[in-house]
């Protein structure tokens, strides 16, 4: 932690019994304003007007699970970073045995009574209750989506309003979706994530208002079809408008509660990683001739799918075209922040920075990003593989051969946890037109019932291909074969009948000195001491790679877009500070791999399900 970085932190939150590893921060950190932090509307996907930010300073307070409602607090925390994190001000760990208890005031703005006020959370890690006034308004399970609480019953009539939150997240000891967080981070395992780590905020909404919308587009046929959820919506009326660059090109009606089928202009076009050309929304319910609820979204006219090239071989196509997947595993960590980026220009910067070195993909690897970073990808022509977030334990791992050995059984509540956050993972990524992938497993972490996840995940969401097991486990099952091998890319099992992937390798580790999260104990795959001698490297496995391309696989990711902790093995440093790479080489040859392996004609067949 830089002096500057440490004297802001310290002005401004109640820092208590720091225990945890503080070894660097971002250029970001000193941005941090607790009266201003994260201030970015944060879910543009469905956007009103009228809103209000809770992020700030909150009080905090670590109990042993089962006590009650604290009457006085530690200190301060400063929301959205978690407890963990140096950016929260506190740096504690929770662990099983505990539970986080948040409060605040807030305050209802006058020009907002008579409407009903809705409590939004970007993602609470893991399980929480709700209170607003000491009145219970609601609970939410599970780390990695956002949910609202309707609180209006609840609101004091005039004055301040106090809300409180408790959070129980046993980390590594529970069967939860939680992707690399462990109580003893080491190697490949990070450090704990607890509580709040994305936005807190209000909004006011009419009594019957638009609770959420799906839309789907469908090349084929010219159009667009826009669903709006509407609780209580008898004798209501959708009308979607589609407008490019602020001019109307289409719209829609429905009776609320079906489709709005939208037919798309004769030009219409097509959203790719060249031309992400994203139409404008504005998605309005009324009833008796009066406008009751009005929202702003986006949407793009894309289709994914697979089918064989002129030498047979089966590769991803995007509306009908060869692309091949590249791109790096996004693990979506921060030394000062953890989960959550110091502010919305350091969560960007990877992304620009993916982009800049010639990539056309990203695997979100076993982490849900906040909304503003699928738009982020939307707006920028970014893939992106979707991984759900480990959880439960480390089942018997083989990658390469069809899995032989009898499937790991998860127990009843640990079955129903996993499928009940996979659901609304997909769920609530639905809408960003950059998904192309869904990743249900990772390398047999948590993997079980594999044929039936995939199965139920391709007809939940048919629109998407479905990586049954990243690494893992094989079954016959799902669009993609999918093989880890590290470092350099190798063809280790083939499937003819699916997309064949490499979908990790490289690894290679630089650990450059001040610039380590551990200075004493670093990790990678292979290591060099030098931009330049993992530059080479990193050509000489693309070289491979564009050989094996050719042949057979139609995808590749590449580990990793920044240090993690310990691991090393980034194209960038973990505080993002340096570029461990030579750019230009490294863009020159992603370039050239991605332009020789994708087509711009028309595909001769197209296996994609229907």
């Amino acid at each position: 932690m830089d002096t500057h970085t440490r004297s802001l932190t310290s002005a401004i939150l109640l820092i208590s019994s720091i225990t945890m590893v503080s070894a660097m921060s971002t250029p970001w950190a000193k941005d941090v304003n607790p009266d201003n932090v994260w201030p970015e509307y944060p879910r543009p996907i469905m956007e009103r007007d009228r809103w209000a930010n809770l992020n700030g300073q909150w009080d905090y307070a670590i109990l042993p699970k089962g006590s009650a409602m604290p009457t006085e607090y530690d200190g301060k925390i400063l929301v959205p970073f978690a407890v963990e994190s140096e950016l929260s001000g506190v740096g504690r760990k929770v662990g099983a045995d505990n539970e986080l208890w948040y409060s605040r005031s807030f305050n209802i703005p006058a020009s907002w009574r008579g409407e009903d006020v809705l409590l939004n959370f970007g993602a609470v890690d893991w399980r929480c209750d709700v209170w607003v006034n000491n009145i219970k308004v609601g609970s939410h399970q599970g780390g990695y989506t956002p949910f609202s609480l309707n609180i209006t019953d609840a609101l004091a009539k005039k004055g301040p309003n106090t809300v409180t939150v408790r959070v129980f997240d046993p980390s590594d000891k529970g069967p939860q979706p939680r992707g690399k967080q462990v109580e003893e981070p080491k190697t490949i395992w990070y450090t704990p994530v607890t509580g709040i780590w994305q936005t807190v905020w209000l909004e006011p909404v009419p009594k019957q208002h638009i609770k959420s919308l799906k839309t789907t587009p469908d090349v084929d046929n010219r159009r667009l079809i826009v669903k709006a959820d509407v609780p209580d919506s008898k004798g209501s009326i959708i009308k979607t408008d589609v407008y490019d660059n602020g001019r109307l090109v289409a719209s829609g009606n429905a009776l609320a509660g079906n489709e709005v089928e939208i037919d798309m202009p004769t030009d219409m076009k097509l959203w790719d990683t060249e031309t992400p050309h994203l139409y404008d929304l504005e998605v309005s319910l009324s009833a008796d001739g009066k406008t009751l609820d009005k929202v702003k979204s986006y949407a793009a006219m894309r289709k994914v799918s697979m089918g064989r090239d002129d030498k047979g071989v089966m590769r991803f196509r995007l509306n009908d075209k060869d692309i091949f997947h590249f791109g790096p595993l996004d693990q979506g960590w921060w030394p000062d922040g953890l989960y959550t980026a110091p502010t919305y220009e350091a969560m960007v910067y990877d992304v620009d920075k993916t982009t800049e070195l010639g990539f056309n993909m990203i695997r979100k690897h076993v982490k849900v990003e906040p909304a503003l970073w699928y738009t982020y990808c939307d707006r920028n022509g970014i893939l992106v593989w979707q991984d759900m977030p480990n959880g439960d334990v480390q089942h018997s791992w083989q990658n390469k051969d069809y899995y032989r050995g009898e499937e790991y059984v998860r127990t009843p509540e640990s079955d129903k946890i996993y499928r009940d956050e996979w659901r609304d993972i997909i769920d609530a990524l639905y809408n960003y037109p950059c998904i192309v992938t869904w990743v249900p497993f990772n390398e047999g972490w948590g993997q079980y019932n594999t044929v039936a996840t995939a199965e139920w995940t391709k007809a939940y969401d048919p629109t998407r291909l479905v990586n049954a097991s990243s690494g893992g486990n094989f079954f016959d099952c799902g669009d993609i074969l999918d093989i880890h091998h590290y470092p350099a890319p190798k063809i280790v099992l083939l499937s003819e009948g699916k997309a064949n992937v490499i979908g990790e390798y490289g690894g290679i580790g630089y650990p450059v000195e001040g610039h380590l999260w551990a200075p004493d104990r670093n990790w990678g795959y292979v290591k060099f001491d030098s931009p330049q001698k993992v530059t080479d490297e990193y050509v000489r496995y693309i070289d491979i790679l564009d050989g094996l391309a050719g042949s057979h696989y139609t995808g590749a990711v590449y580990t990793q877009t920044t240090d993690v902790e310990i691991e090393v093995n980034g194209l960038m440093t973990y505080d993002r500070k340096l570029i461990k790479v030579d750019p230009y080489r490294v863009r020159r040859a992603n370039r050239a791999l991605i332009e020789a392996h994708s087509s711009s004609k028309a595909p001769r067949t197209d296996t994609t399900k229907k």
